[in-house]
Order: C-alpha cells, then sequence, then structure tokens
C-alpha cells in the first residue's frame, strides 16, 4: 500500500502543471532528443579516449 501511494503522489508530481502552465513530464519529453545527443557525444568521445590509452599502452609495453 505504501508502495501503491508514492507511486502515485509521484505521478501526480510530474504531471502536476507548474506556473508556466508545464509539467515536469512534458519538460523531460521535450528534452529528451538533446540529453541523448549530448550523451552519444560523450560516449564517442570516451571511447576515443579509451582506444587512444589502449594505444599509448601497447605502444609503451
Amino acid at each position: 500500500m505504501i508502495v501503491g501511494a508514492a507511486v502515485g503522489l509521484g505521478i501526480n508530481y510530474i504531471t502536476k502543471k507548474n506556473a508556466d502552465g508545464r509539467s515536469i513530464i512534458e519538460d523531460l519529453t521535450d528534452n529528451a532528443p538533446e540529453w541523448l545527443d549530448k550523451v552519444k557525444q560523450l560516449a564517442d568521445s570516451t571511447l576515443e579516449k579509451v582506444g587512444k590509452t589502449a594505444e599509448d599502452f601497447k605502444t609503451n609495453f
């Protein structure tokens, strides 16, 4: 029962309209593509750094 109440309150909170007439869930869905692009760029950058570090390690040993 407690978990159900917590879920209900959480859903109510994220779908409740704020002062500008938008809910948290609307803001999240609008910004999701932008955040996904940033995550992809970060992942690519990290993979490049790991690859470079691995190549440096191979060269030195």
